[in-house]
């Protein structure tokens, strides 16, 4: 596999000519809605079949995938025409394996909300350990607000994926609720009914275990929080299942803000089987326009959690989106816009924006000016800044990605996903 940047002047059949691929499969490795018109700064993955397959009548996927010795999941993976689906036709052209050998392996979990569009689920599955469904809330009294969670689960355990039920503190009205932390850490009737009703749902569900997100937790509830979490492992770690507890993307361990103080590393560490750094949002809604996830900073996080957590306690929070900030951005009266990678590329296409790279943050960007005449500045994930988020994994030693959210196409993660690792199943 190789990443492209395109010229001026490029055109897919000109590309797929000079690295001797079928344009087809650029086409389709980058889902190029209108292959015919490209952005100049956009990457394309271009990936080099070695080893492939002509479907004849009668033969099944998984019978292909037998006689290669691969699994199914894995050829799926090769075979993003699939989109996950065992359908076949007679002279379909499968790839069994491409030029470039995974050297390393990583866990790969994924959040959804219970409306993810079923195909675009079905797309990603092959590539992922875990599944998240989001998220169960509750109520002061301890009681479980229900999630319509079923079909993910179903299409989870179909896809040889471990489903892990996601608890957190997020209302109705959207927001996390630090007081709503509060009443369970503090009243042990609310919290004894909590904790006994996310094991009754893991066990009767099928959950393979539990990731719990408590954001902007009151300074003062640090201690709470990580002994609520080490309950929570006291009681469900015999039974078999991992607790995996959320972490604000903090540097050091005195640092202020309410989204960081009620996150104490050391002690959430100890009390937890793995944790997930949530290292994005310094770009976001209604902040200044900047990238999403800039690599330094997500590193500098990554080094903090090391020298109070094991690495192989470790996820990375990586982000599947971008942002669309009109300018000027005022401070407390600007919104951005969240678009998918897909979206970012197409805007870019249709305004005729050349996109840049940003060494520093390792993350593109640019800017355009809209139909009323209104400048945008873009920021959004592509092959090249998934590639420098995933090397940091195999640098650290950490367990794997954590992707938010699966909701919206990034098909160029996924391919640099398989070409350079290899995905556990759990």
């Amino acid at each position: 596999m190789l990443i492209h940047i395109v010229q001026p002047g490029d055109s897919v059949y000109r590309i797929a000519l000079e690295y001797g691929v079928p344009m087809s499969q650029i086409i389709l490795d980058n889902d190029l809605e209108h292959a015919a018109r490209l952005a100049v700064g956009q990457a394309l993955v271009v990936q080099f079949p070695r080893q492939t397959h002509t479907v004849r009548a009668g033969e099944t996927a998984s019978g292909i995938a037998r006689r290669y010795g691969i699994s199914l999941r894995q050829l799926y993976r090769n075979n993003p025409i699939l989109g996950g689906d065992p359908a076949l036709y007679p002279g379909q052209t499968l790839v069994i394996t491409y030029d470039s050998v995974p050297e390393e392996t990583l866990s790969v979990n994924g959040y959804a909300y219970p409306y993810i569009n079923p195909a675009l689920l079905r797309s990603v599955l092959p590539y992922l350990s875990g599944l998240t469904p989001f998220t169960y809330g509750f109520t002061p009294d301890g009681n479980l607000v229900e999630l319509d969670d079923r079909a993910l689960i179903t299409a989870a355990m179909q896809g040889d994926v471990a489903p892990l039920m996601h608890l957190s503190t997020l209302t109705e009205e959207g927001g996390f609720s630090n007081a709503l932390a509060h009443a369970i850490f503090t009243d042990t009737a609310a919290r004894s009914t909590l904790i006994d009703q996310v094991v009754n749902t893991i066990r009767e569900k099928g959950y393979r275990g539990l990731d719990v997100d408590f954001e902007y937790v009151y300074a003062e509830d640090a201690g709470a929080y990580a002994d609520f979490l080490r309950q929570l492992s006291d009681r469900l770690n015999p039974l078999g299942y991992p607790v995996i507890a959320a972490l604000a993307p903090k540097i050091s361990a005195d640092q202020r803000g309410t989204l960081y103080e009620g996150h104490d590393f050391r002690a959430i560490g100890a009390a937890v089987d793995q944790v997930l750094l949530m290292t994005y949002e310094w770009g976001y809604t209604y902040g200044p326009p900047m990238a999403v996830a800039p690599l330094p900073n997500v590193r500098q996080v990554v080094e903090y959690a090391l020298s109070e957590i094991p690495a192989s306690k470790i996820w990375l929070g990586v982000p599947a989106y971008g942002y669309d900030w009109p300018l000027p951005f005022i401070q407390g009266k600007s919104k951005a816009q969240s678009i998918s990678p897909q979206q970012a590329v197409e805007r870019a296409v249709q305004y005729g924006a050349q996109i840049q790279y940003s060494t520093y943050a390792q993350a593109p960007w640019y800017r355009y000016r809209d139909a009323s005449g209104v400048e945008h500045e873009v920021w959004f994930e592509d092959a090249r800044s998934i590639q420098a988020k995933l090397a940091l994994i195999g640098e650290y030693g950490l367990i794997g990605p954590g992707y938010w959210n699966l909701m919206r196409p990034f098909p160029q993660n996924w391919r640099v996903l398989n070409a350079l690792y290899h995905i556990r199943t759990l």
